[in-house]
């Protein structure tokens, strides 16, 4: 039964990758596919409709409210003015020296990286980064992976991404900061890297950018510049969950109030957080839908029927020592590219979820390994939002995209496995 759940697991793999069925809608499938294949009655105890479907959807339910908030955060960085001051100012620091601009934009996109995520951060910091920085001569790809770098340097703070982790993995938070603590040191170094090295390809043109780029004075009578004490909101939920170890959802809230109260008059307050909280709703949508999805499939690969039937299988391919721990994982990471079985957010979740069922791994090492993984999707991923965003803005493709970006998030990948190895086999 085992094999025969593995290839359904496979199939819905492939449907995912030709886009036949969305990925939520095919992780929905697969979660009742296993659940009948493991033999789980239809209701009652490690059924399908009860556990599986009642109790697997709201599974995240925390995963998802840090993401409405992170959004809803995310769309008031975008309406105040925040983050466009931000990279106006990175800009007109840098001036025409192509590394300062480009290090300022990738130290804006860090920034956001750590409130939102996906395609929502890669507008916020790019949709002034990308074409400030192909007008001082940058590669329109550079620029695109300068965002996209940034964004996943800033990827370890960001908040919902630690309730995910959390929660579906069934650890404290704070083995999953711990663990994120360690990470970010890789991507810091893997993002500047990129940018001191990829600014110096030739071959560029300036024409896009000029021509399509607003002048500086339209934008910011466009958007506004916001107070430089309002500057401050993305570092405030960090400040607080990091620094005095509030738990993720106060301090999600707390940016939003900031937020809203340093930029916004008395009398429009409460017309601004109802305007924003809907978009964010709007923009939180997607990603939702997602969890939801994710939570029925970590139930249904829980259920004992499904665990006696794959451990086995699992636990012969799964290495235990630390080195070819190391090699096999760092060898696989492509498997997380193109809503591969390793994606976390897809097939990954369900199969991280049978290597903590079925004992093969601690869950601290799947933390590691998973988080490894998303920083390579989060980037790289031809069909992840972000990355088409942020390479059909800088007029590329997604795949030009990956090519150039592959090389340095895989090292992140490498660091972060190694860090794994050590600390938790």
């Amino acid at each position: 039964m085992g094999v025969i759940i593995l290839l359904v697991m496979a199939a819905g793999v492939a449907a995912m990758l030709t886009r036949k069925i969305p990925t939520a809608f095919a992780l929905v499938l697969l979660a009742v596919a296993i659940a009948v294949l493991a033999g789980a009655p239809a209701t009652g105890k490690n059924s399908v409709l009860d556990t599986v479907v009642q109790e697997g959807a709201p599974m995240l339910a925390a995963t998802m409210i840090a993401i409405l908030l992170g959004s809803w955060l995310g769309r008031l960085l975008d309406e105040t003015g925040i983050a466009g001051t931000l990279v106006r100012k990175i800009v007109e620091f840098g001036g025409d020296r192509p590394v300062v601009v480009a290090l300022g934009v990738l130290a804006v996109s860090t920034l956001v990286g750590t409130v939102t995520g996906s395609a929502p951060a890669a507008m916020l910091a790019g949709i002034v980064g990308i074409p400030a920085m192909i007008a001082v001569g940058i590669p329109k790809t550079t620029a695109a992976g300068t965002i996209l770098m940034g964004i996943a340097a800033g990827m370890p703070f960001e908040l919902p991404i630690w309730q995910f982790f959390s929660t579906a993995l069934e650890l404290p938070v704070e083995t999953v900061r711990e663990f994120m603590l360690k990470l970010f040191p890789f991507a810091l170094t893997a993002a500047v890297a990129f940018v001191l090295v990829e600014t110096r390809r030739r071959g560029v043109e300036h024409t896009w950018s000029l021509r399509t780029a607003p002048p500086k004075s339209s934008q910011r009578k466009r958007l506004g510049d916001a107070p430089w004490y309002a500057l401050l909101t993305p570092v405030i939920p960090l400040v607080l969950a990091l620094g005095f170890e509030l738990a993720i959802i106060p301090s999600l809230l707390a940016g939003i109030l900031y937020a809203v109260l340093t930029t916004t008059r008395p009398g429009q307050i409460s017309k601004r957080l109802l305007r924003t909280f809907y978009s964010g709703v709007e923009v939180a949508a997607p990603p939702i839908a997602l969890f939801i999805a994710i939570g029925m499939l970590l139930a249904a690969v829980k259920l004992p029927g499904a665990v006696d039937a794959l451990a086995p299988l699992v636990k012969g391919v799964s290495p235990q020592n630390a080195v070819l721990f190391v090699i096999v994982f760092t060898v696989l990471v492509p498997l997380c590219l193109y809503r591969g079985p390793l994606n976390v957010f897809g097939l990954g979740a369900g199969i991280a979820g049978v290597l903590i069922a079925a004992g093969i791994y601690p869950a601290a090492a799947v933390l590691g390994l998973a988080t490894s993984y998303n920083q390579v999707f989060g980037v790289s991923d031809p069909t992840s939002t972000q990355t088409v965003w942020a390479a059909q803005y800088a007029g590329v493709t997604p795949q030009q995209v990956m090519v150039r970006t592959l090389p340095y998030v895989w090292f992140v990948a490498l660091g972060g496995i190694c860090v794994t190895a050590a600390t938790s086999l």
